[in-house]
């Protein structure tokens, strides 16, 4: 059973882990997530979809002085997008309601830069609105990306004037749209009209989010719910802490790359890291990228690398200019979902006898047992006594099993505590070899494995900052 949410479920109806209150249970260790991150992280892959006047024009950045007449997708169809995005697994979509062009995809009531003055459904149309609506038809959750960046706005420079401006345009997308799941806001920062640089009010920003959409995640460069990884080519860190020192990271912060990416092993506060990347090179839709569109087997590299080490995945794919995902897109996600299918299809952990080197001791002593974590529920856990921070996990299968993936959580709702671990499996012959290694776990950490004719796998953890809390071991 994976522990993720159906394919009906709404951020705020996704069932999160809590802090168990059994007797003897561990005490939280560091930081730990709060409701909002805990929906999120469940979410894994999510579609990014970058799409507006530059979709007409062909740039990556757009200057802002567009005409809105370029705007015309006659094809458009909400539906198509999110069913592409149930195809290849993707639990929901972000869109760029505005980027720093500053043309917006709904009716904008402070600014005539936006579809009402484009011919798209004679200036009546409002992406937002469709898109909205096809995500929830669909099952999949709506998120948003409103840059602060406008170099269409004559305020963009003003200092409080366009602050008060941007948290209008923003109180807006996140009053009329159902709920939002997810708010990315880009840390560009570019000159205004007069040449001055706007400073960006983000207290006030984060403070509308938090009064319209209360359990929205919000992402920037430094969070405060979600961290950048610090590159977009579609990678994690191999050690990923989510853990960050939260007061340290802000917007378009650069030179901290190192830090995004890996998170800081003793920091303050549940910062977990996106990955964002583009199935093609560039961000928006261009013919001339039409056959670099990357292949099911690179999405599928991307996304053990990303979700396979910790991160949520953001897959930017941009709409073409009929409004409409590509062929070449939408060939290459299908066969990437059948792969992710095909892959996950059949668990073995929950057929193995299991066992641990030592368990916690307790009044409810399987509230604790090795079993809990081939039980389906995120809420149970295997643990050790306080005072061990080592522990084995074995699998003994009836008959023998190929092992070929490896999914590892811990019970991230007490903290992050696994600094080291292995994976060893057995033979016909009797023999444990290591076959797979690595350093942080945290909310998954989902490895590759080779094996044929295996009868037993063991999850050793050799480090652990606290007691080890594992919640899932699935092998695949």
């Amino acid at each position: 059973m994976i522990h993720t949410m159906n394919n009906q479920s709404t951020p705020s109806s996704i069932p999160i882990p809590a802090v168990a209150t059994i007797t003897g249970a561990p005490a939280p260790f560091g930081p730990i997530p709060s409701a909002r991150q805990m929906r999120w992280h469940a979410m894994e892959s999510l579609m990014f979809i970058h799409f507006g006047v530059n979709t007409f024009t062909g740039v990556e950045w757009g200057g802002g002085n567009e005409n809105p007449s370029l705007f015309n997708p006659t094809q458009l169809d909400c539906r198509q997008w999110a069913r592409a995005a149930k195809d290849a697994g993707l639990r929901g979509i972000v869109i760029t309601a505005k980027h720093h062009d500053g043309f917006c995809l709904w009716p904008s009531a402070v600014t005539d830069h936006s579809v009402k003055s484009s011919p798209w459904r004679d200036g009546k149309g409002d992406v937002l609105r469709e898109l909205s609506d096809a995500c929830r038809a669909e099952g999949l959750v709506f998120g948003v990306y409103v840059s602060p960046w406008d170099r269409n706005n004559p305020k963009y420079g003003s200092g409080d004037a366009y602050n008060e401006y941007f948290a209008s345009q923003l109180k807006d997308v996140l009053s009329n749209y159902g709920e939002v799941s997810e708010v990315w806001f880009d840390g560009a920062c570019g000159e205004g009209p007069d040449g001055r640089r706007q400073v960006y009010d983000f207290p006030k920003f984060i403070d509308v989010v938090r009064t319209c959409q209360p359990n929205a995640c919000i992402f920037s460069d430094g969070g405060p719910d979600i961290r950048w990884v610090g590159n977009e080519s579609g990678y994690g860190s191999e050690t990923n802490w989510s853990r960050m020192n939260a007061k340290d990271f802000f917007p378009g912060i650069t030179g901290r790359n190192e830090d995004l990416a890996r998170g800081q092993r003793d920091g303050t506060d549940w910062l977990p890291a996106e990955v964002d990347v583009s199935i093609r090179p560039g961000w928006f839709w261009r013919a001339a990228e039409d056959d670099r569109v990357k292949s099911p087997q690179t999405l599928e590299k991307i996304w053990f690398e990303s979700v396979g080490r910790g991160c949520n995945l953001l897959l930017n794919i941009p709409v073409d200019s009929r409004g409409l995902v590509a062929p070449q897109e939408l060939a290459s996600l299908k066969e990437w979902g059948n792969l992710q299918h095909a892959m996950f299809a059949v668990d073995f952990a929950p057929k193995a006898e299991v066992s641990a080197s030592s368990t916690r001791l307790s009044t409810n002593a399987s509230a604790f047992a090795a079993t809990n974590v081939t039980d389906g529920n995120p809420n149970t856990y295997w643990a050790t006594e306080d005072a061990v921070m080592n522990g084995t996990l074995e699998f003994q299968f009836k008959s023998p099993v190929s092992p070929r993936v490896i999914r590892i959580e811990e019970a991230i709702q007490l903290g992050q505590r696994v600094d080291g671990f292995h994976i060893e499996t057995r033979g016909g012959d009797g023999v444990w070899r290591k076959v797979a290694e690595g350093t942080t776990i945290g909310v998954r950490r989902i490895l590759k494995l080779q094996g044929e004719g295996v009868n037993g796998v063991r999850v050793v953890i050799d480090q652990s900052r606290a007691c080890p809390c594992i919640s899932r071991v699935s092998i695949y």
